[in-house]
């Protein structure tokens, strides 16, 4: 089953994040955010657009809202992730406490 989750920018939606189930990173921007004038790209490297952005691995954007070092072992331990599961820490961390003004809520439906 894909993970999914809602980006949101200065707590506008600004697209959707996913993970396939082949392993595989999409990031499609919101239409209505997409269309608005006054609204920037969440990222230099992923100026808004109507394509979806694809990877392989978790688009260097999103990498660097995770902790490091030590936080990021406590953080996995506490929440019982992974340390090479960047999706599920990005989506159980990134949700309120983020350096900037990106957070993800995750998409549990």
């Amino acid at each position: 089953m894909n993970k999914r989750a809602e980006v949101y920018n200065n707590n506008l939606l600004a697209g959707l994040l996913e993970k396939t189930e082949q392993g595989e990173y999409t990031f499609t921007y919101d239409q209505h955010y997409l269309n608005n004038p006054e609204t920037s790209a969440i990222s230099l490297t992923m100026p808004k657009t109507e394509q979806t952005y694809q990877s392989s691995v978790l688009f260097p954007f999103f990498y660097g809202l995770l902790s490091e070092g030590v936080n990021r072992q406590t953080q996995c331990r506490l929440l019982k992730i992974d340390e090479k599961d960047h999706f599920s820490l990005l989506l159980k961390t990134a949700k309120t406490d983020t350096i900037g003004s990106i957070t993800i809520n995750e998409i549990t439906k």
